[in-house]
C-alpha cells in the first residue's frame, strides 16, 4: 500500500515539475501580458496564440532561451506573410504603444515590431505610437532593436547607449525627434544603424566613428544640421553612408571620398565649397550623389583615377568647367543645372 502511495506521489511531483518547465518565468509572463495589452491588432491573429502560461511554447513571435526558459526574442514583423513562423499568417495592421513593462524582460536579445501596414492600398493610420521606453537600457542582452514604420514619437532614450551588445538598430520611418545621443559611440558592436525618415535634429555625433564594426549608416530624411564629421571617413568597414535630405552645411570632408565607402549620398543638403580632389585607385562607388547642394568649382580630375564609379549625380549645384571624358556617356541629367559645366554629355566647352 505504501508503495502505491509513493508511486502516486512521485507521479504528482513529476506532473508538477513538467508543468513548471512548460511555464514562463512569472515575471516574463507578466511583462508579456502588459506588452500585449498595450497593442491591438485590427483582427484576431498573432495575439490569439498568447494564452496560457507557456509563453515559450506556442506563442507566435516569442522565443525563449532553451536553458534558462527566459524570453529571448519578440519578433512581430509584419508583411505579406509571416516567414518566421511555422503557420503562415497574413496581418493587417497594429496600433497601440510599446509598454514600458517590456524593460522587465531582462534576457531579451531581439525586439522587432516593424512593417505594420496594410496588405494593399493605403497605409493604415493606426500604427504603433507613443515613445520608446525610457528604461530600455535595462535590456542588457538586447542585440537587435527594430521598430521601423510606425508612429513612435519622442527622443531616442539616453539609456539606449547602455545597450553595449546592440548590433542592429532600425527605427526608420517614425516621428522620432530630438538629437542623436552624443555618446552613440559607446555602442561599439553596432553594424547597422537605420534612423532615416524621422524628425531628428542637431549635429551628427563625432563619436560614431568609434563604432568600428559599423557597415551601414542611414540618417537620411531628417533635420540634421551642422558639418559632416571628418572622422566618418576614417571608419574601417563603413560601406553605406546616407545623409541626404537634411540641413547639413560646411564642406565635404576629403576623407569621405578617399575612404572605403561604396554608397555615398549627400544630396539635398546645404553643403558648400569645392568637391575635394581626393579620389584614388582604391575608390569604388556604386553610388555617388552630391546633387542639390551649393558646391562650386570644377569636377575633380582625380575622379578619373577611381577604380569604379557607377551612378553619379552632381546636378543642381554651382559647378563649372569641363566634365571628365570618362563620363561622356553618363546621362546629362547627372550634371544638369550647374553654373557652367561643359563637355559631353552637356554642350561642348
Amino acid at each position: 500500500m505504501a508503495g502505491i502511495w509513493f508511486t502516486q506521489l512521485t507521479l504528482l511531483l513529476l506532473l508538477a515539475f513538467s508543468s513548471a518547465v512548460r511555464s514562463c518565468s512569472p515575471s516574463d509572463l507578466a511583462a508579456l501580458l502588459h506588452f500585449k495589452s498595450a497593442l491591438h491588432e485590427s483582427r484576431n491573429g498573432i495575439f490569439n496564440s498568447w494564452t496560457g502560461t507557456d509563453c515559450c511554447g506556442n506563442w507566435l513571435g516569442v522565443s525563449c532561451d532553451r536553458d534558462s526558459r527566459r524570453v529571448a526574442e519578440i519578433s512581430l514583423r509584419a508583411g505579406p506573410v509571416y516567414t518566421t513562423f511555422e503557420k503562415p499568417y497574413r496581418p493587417d495592421y497594429m496600433s497601440g504603444y510599446i509598454s514600458p513593462e517590456i524593460c522587465k524582460l531582462t534576457h531579451l536579445s531581439t525586439l522587432i515590431i516593424s512593417d505594420w501596414q496594410g496588405i494593399s492600398g493605403e497605409i493604415p493610420r493606426n500604427r504603433i505610437s507613443g515613445t520608446l521606453p525610457a528604461d530600455i537600457g535595462k535590456l542588457r542582452y538586447l542585440s537587435l532593436l527594430s521598430a521601423a514604420d510606425n508612429l513612435i514619437t519622442g527622443e531616442i532614450p539616453a539609456t539606449l547607449t547602455s545597450l553595449t551588445g546592440l548590433t542592429h538598430l532600425d527605427l526608420r520611418n517614425n516621428k522620432i525627434s530630438g538629437p542623436i545621443p552624443q555618446n552613440m559611440g559607446q555602442l561599439q558592436m553596432l553594424s547597422r544603424v537605420f534612423l532615416s525618415g524621422n524628425q531628428i535634429t542637431g549635429p551628427i555625433p563625432g563619436s560614431i566613428c568609434h563604432i568600428y564594426r559599423l557597415v551601414d549608416l542611414d540618417l537620411s530624411n531628417n533635420h540634421l544640421s551642422g558639418p559632416i564629421p571628418e572622422s566618418l571617413g576614417r571608419m574601417a568597414v563603413l560601406s553605406t553612408l546616407k545623409l541626404d535630405n537634411n540641413r547639413l552645411s560646411g564642406c565635404i570632408p576629403g576623407r569621405l571620398l578617399g575612404s572605403g565607402i561604396n554608397e555615398l549620398n549627400l544630396s539635398h543638403n546645404m553643403l558648400e565649397g569645392i568637391i575635394p580632389d581626393a579620389f584614388g585607385a582604391s575608390c569604388y562607388f556604386t553610388l555617388l550623389d552630391l546633387s542639390y547642394n551649393n558646391l562650386k568649382g570644377p569636377i575633380p580630375k582625380s575622379m578619373s583615377s577611381a577604380s569604379y564609379i557607377g551612378y553619379v549625380d552632381f546636378s543642381h549645384n554651382h559647378l563649372c568647367g569641363p566634365i571628365p571624358n570618362s563620363y561622356s556617356n553618363t546621362d546629362a541629367s547627372s550634371f544638369a543645372y550647374n553654373d557652367c559645366l561643359c563637355g559631353k554629355p552637356l554642350k561642348a566647352c
